[in-house]
């Protein structure tokens, strides 16, 4: 069950064609495939000839080795789907049961901390972005995904493409974003980053988006250079605990001018 053969097994090629029938988002068919393969290591042998203990002793195994209970729940689910819908087998997976999750608190951050964040983002682009985060919530996945026909500067809106559960929504646009917007749009312009009806944050090939990765070490490197001393991550700019506004004191006004009415949508 190895993901990164070139020519997949008949099982392994059953399964994906399973989850290709039912649609699976490409990193749930990955995780889904790295479970399996979990587990025919540890048996040293085809995933498909388990029995119902060889799956319970391998929850067990994987507990004993420090396993969290995310990742274990994430590698039960996965094999549920191996044995349930490509092996036709789901009383095997009887002994398999998800564990509890402990509820945390999530990490947030005052206003004055978010302030300071953005603003040792290195380059306006990251700034911009950021800012976009925190004043709209939006998830790092779906910042990236934004063009500049999104924005919407008469409704005061972002359509979002494709956000959480593959739905399309609108979020609202505070004055603010705008203006910075605005201001990222005009120097992105140009300097050749944005095209015209472009990505709103290209990466280094302007055709091509920023990739979340280079968004969420864009906001460590903030966190760094800003001294927080808190777990930062591009999830933690959803959990404020004030208001959605862009704080005061991280979101000066930066022009008035910017995005035309035809590239604001």
């Amino acid at each position: 069950m190895d993901s990164t053969t070139q020519s997949a097994s008949p099982l392994r090629q059953r399964m994906l064609d399973d989850m290709r029938m039912r649609k699976l988002e490409p990193k749930t068919q990955q995780a889904y495939v790295r479970a399996v393969r979990k587990l025919a290591a540890h048996l040293q042998r085809s995933p498909d000839t388990a029995s119902a203990e060889d799956l319970r002793n391998f929850q067990l195994h994987l507990v004993d080795t420090g396993c969290s209970p995310i990742t274990l729940n994430a590698t039960i689910t996965g094999l549920k789907f191996f044995f349930d819908i490509t092996l036709s087998r789901p009383e095997l997976m009887l002994k398999m049961q998800p564990v509890h999750v402990p509820r945390t608190l999530p990490v947030v951050l005052s206003r004055e901390e978010v302030s300071r964040l953005i603003a040792a983002a290195w380059n306006l682009k990251h700034q911009t972005a950021l800012s976009l985060a925190y004043g709209t919530g939006l998830r790092a996945s779906e910042v990236i995904s934004l063009k500049v026909g999104d924005i919407d500067s008469q409704r005061m809106t972002l359509r979002v493409e494709q956000g959480k559960g593959r739905k399309d929504r609108y979020a609202m646009l505070p004055p603010i974003l705008l203006e910075r917007l605005r201001v990222w749009w005009r120097v992105g312009h140009a300097q050749g980053k944005i095209l015209r009806n472009g990505w709103l944050f290209p990466g280094m090939d302007p055709m091509d988006p920023l990739s979340t990765r280079q968004l969420n070490r864009a906001i460590h490197a903030a966190a760094d250079a800003a001294k927080i001393d808190k777990r930062v991550s591009m999830h933690t700019l959803r959990h404020y605990s004030e208001s959605r506004n862009m704080p005061s004191s991280g979101s000066k006004a930066l022009s008035s001018g910017g995005l035309q009415a035809s590239h604001a949508g």
